[in-house]
């Protein structure tokens, strides 16, 4: 009986295993934990929206089938002892070719990769030849010891650790593209509130975000009272998907349009959208104005938000925070205003606002510390961002 095989296979077992313990847990915590917005984008623009996307079981899935990949790898290999984690190397290019959306093609509409043909074709053949040479120097390799601790087993494990580095570069790991995705999975089952405190702490953000928080903000009557808690990264041109400057992907944008109360029969601007709707009967009023005096807001047209507030609220101390903070500085803007001011406590806030911008006669610092204590108001936006 040849004993000196025996241990030989024993000891090299222990590799493998280790190995594939780290590719299964990474690959589950990949899929699961840090793409499965971008795996559900994908499914449902793929499907057209027939079929949508199962975090736990789309990584299990992937996962086994990127691990039997690897088996038929080794299978034609032969690799074992330092070169072991080679036999990894499509199951991880696979891998990360799954979750390289680029977020600007995904945002126009259509599903694209970053990652170039040619750099996969490039890496096909480094590692064919990388497979060639582990081969020739398999035959002479020391097979003394293959232990957790052996310098095979920390080759094998760095190979591992690189070619895990590899998938996370080369993966879709933009923040506001995550927390885009899943803001409107959230808008599309309902949780709207849920939605709103997705990145809230960020300040990142893009037109699409904007554009979705408005219409979670407006699903829970917020726009008035938290909008400018929330990063403003966009003009009012792109605050609904009315002409094409934003989309929804995951949620269909006739949820939104049937919540205001009809769809655009052609592509036109936000405000011209509202107005025309104000026209029927059968409308939210109130939401409409609030999309429109939060536009005007947003694009930092005081005057015009002062013209237009009397429509939709009584100009009291009823007034959503962000409007009542807007109206303070148009007040004491304006010569002659159109209101005289009725909110005490907003008044109070507006004073402090100006000492401390006295405080600090340095613009960057003045910034600093105005944002440490006003960020998300209006005044705050209006005047510094």
């Amino acid at each position: 009986m040849n004993y000196n095989r025996q241990r030989k296979n024993s000891s090299t077992l222990t590799i493998h295993v280790m190995c594939a313990i780290v590719f299964v847990l990474f690959s589950l915590a990949w899929l699961y934990f840090f793409q499965s917005d971008v795996m559900a984008m994908t499914q449902y623009e793929l499907s057209g929206g027939l079929t949508h996307y199962n975090s736990a079981l789309g990584a299990i899935i992937i996962t086994v089938l990127l691990y039997l990949l690897q088996l038929v790898v080794y299978a034609v290999t032969r690799l074992k002892k330092r070169s072991h984690a080679l036999t990894y190397v499509p199951s991880m290019m696979i891998l990360a070719m799954l979750t390289d959306v680029s977020q600007q093609i995904a945002a126009d509409g259509d599903i694209d990769h970053q990652l170039s043909w040619w750099v996969v074709v490039l890496v096909a053949l480094v590692w064919v030849g990388l497979v060639f040479v582990a081969r020739l120097f398999q035959q002479v390799e020391d097979d003394d010891s293959y232990s957790l601790v052996s310098p095979a087993m920390w080759i094998n494990m760095l190979t591992m650790c690189l070619l895990m580095m590899g998938v996370a570069w080369l993966g879709n790991t933009n923040a506001v593209f995550h927390y885009r995705m899943k803001t409107e999975a959230l808008i599309a089952e309902g949780e709207y509130e849920k939605a709103l405190e997705v990145g809230k702490e960020s300040l990142e953000s893009d037109n699409h975000l904007m554009m979705l928080r408005m219409y979670a903000l407006a699903r829970t009557n917020g726009l008035g009272e938290h909008l400018f808690e929330y990063p403003i990264s966009a003009t009012s041109s792109e605050m609904l998907p009315t002409n094409g400057k934003v989309r929804m992907m995951l949620c269909p944008a006739d949820s939104l349009y049937r919540f205001l109360g009809a769809r655009p029969g052609e592509k036109m601007e936000p405000e011209r959208y509202l107005l025309m709707l104000l026209r029927r009967d059968s409308v939210p009023r109130r939401t409409i104005g609030d999309y429109l005096l939060c536009g005007y807001l947003i694009d930092k047209d005081i005057d015009r938000f002062a013209q237009e507030v009397g429509k939709y609220y009584v100009v009291d101390d009823s007034l959503p925070k962000h409007y009542k903070e807007a109206l303070t500085l148009y007040i004491h803007q304006r010569a002659n205003p159109l209101f005289v001011s009725h909110f005490t406590v907003t008044e109070e806030d507006f004073d402090n606002f100006r000492e401390m911008e006295q405080e600090y006669p340095i613009a960057s610092e003045r910034k600093g510390k105005i944002g440490e204590h006003y960020r998300g108001t209006y005044w705050y936006y209006y005047k510094y961002e």
